[in-house]
C-alpha cells in the first residue's frame, strides 16, 4: 500500500532537504549527483554517474533503501552488498522516525551506504 499524497509530499520534503544537505558542488552535478525514488513505501537513495566508458551515459549506484511496515509502525533500512542485493542493515535493522535514517546515512560508521 502506498503513502497518502501528504505522507508522500511529507517525506519527499524530508530526503530532498537531507540531499541538499549532502549532494556535491553544483560544478560536478553533471559528473556526481544524488537522487531517490519512493515506490509504493520504499524510499531508496542512489548516487548518478557518468558511466566509466561513456561519459555521456549515466548510471545509478544504490546507497541505501529504507521500507516502512505500518504494522510495526517502522522503518527498516537496508543496504546494497557486493552480491547486489540488498540485506538488512544489522547494526539498526529498524528506526521509528525516518530522520534517524539520514542520521544514520550520514554517520555510516560501517562505510555500508557511502564506502
Amino acid at each position: 500500500m502506498a503513502f497518502s499524497e501528504i505522507e508522500q509530499q511529507r517525506y519527499r520534503k524530508a530526503v530532498e532537504k537531507y540531499l541538499d544537505s549532502c549532494r556535491p558542488p553544483e560544478e560536478i552535478s553533471n559528473q556526481l549527483d544524488i537522487g531517490y525514488r519512493l515506490d509504493g513505501q520504499v524510499i531508496e537513495i542512489f548516487e548518478v554517474r557518468s558511466k566509466w566508458n561513456d561519459p555521456s551515459e549515466k548510471m545509478e549506484c544504490p546507497v541505501a533503501k529504507v521500507k516502512y511496515y505500518k504494522s510495526r509502525d517502522a522503518w527498516k533500512i537496508y543496504w546494497m552488498k557486493a552480491d547486489q542485493k540488498w540485506h538488512s542493515y544489522e547494526p539498526i535493522p529498524e528506526i521509528q522516525l525516518l530522520e534517524a535514517f539520514f542520521e544514520i546515512l550520514e554517520d555510516d560508521s560501517y562505510g555500508c551506504f557511502w564506502g
